[in-house]
């Protein structure tokens, strides 16, 4: 939280989403979000984006600098929200879809360096403006390595959220059990219970 800035901290209102501390590129997806009420976008005002800029894991992930939410963080964060979901558990994903993630990619590197202290990995970037993007993408593409069985959205097809299964047997089917998986079990009851009506 300590690397946001451009909002008071005090003035960065509670995250609205129903799920939260995925991580990085997902939390990033599960920006954009709808319900049986309707569809939100947190990314739609810098006020939005200094909301998830401070809940989420990117001030750990960047240790340089700052990230602020401003006009220009904001479009890099949409821009990079596209991206991903464009290839993101996409099997008819095209070229262009590839190349956009991949341009994400460009923005940045990890160089290794050996100093007195021993090895250290630096996080570099041409352009900071850009750096969002690529640490992004560079968590999608570690999850995908690591645990790309595990990446899932959500089982109730009205509801589009993305999340990283840590379930100890990986079969977990919903973004959250007290908002999709319990609107499921009360729907299998209340079918359960009309279907042995008389």
């Amino acid at each position: 939280m300590d690397r946001v800035a451009g909002a008071a901290l005090g003035a960065i209102a509670p995250d609205p989403r129903p799920l939260t501390g995925e991580p990085l590129s997902l939390d990033l997806l599960n920006t954009l979000w709808h319900d049986r009420y309707g569809r939100y976008d947190l990314l739609d005002s810098t006020a939005g984006l200094a909301c998830w800029l401070s809940g989420s894991r990117v001030a750990a992930a960047y240790a340089g600098g700052e990230l602020r939410a401003d006009r220009t963080t904001l479009a890099a964060a949409r821009a990079a929200r596209s991206a991903v979901a464009g290839v993101a558990g996409r099997v008819d994903a095209g070229p262009g879809a590839f190349d956009a993630f991949n341009r994400l990619l460009d923005a940045g590197r990890i160089r290794r360096l050996l100093t007195a202290a021993g090895p250290v990995e630096r996080l570099e970037a041409a352009d900071p403006g850009r750096l969002l993007g690529y640490l992004v993408a560079a968590d999608y593409l570690r999850l995908l390595s690591t645990a790309g069985d595990r990446l899932r959205s959500c089982a109730n097809p009205t509801c589009g959220l993305r999340f990283h299964d840590v379930s100890r047997n990986g079969t977990r089917r919903w973004c959250t059990s007290t908002g999709c998986g319990n609107r499921a079990k009360a729907a299998r009851h209340y079918a359960r219970r009309t279907a042995s009506a008389p």
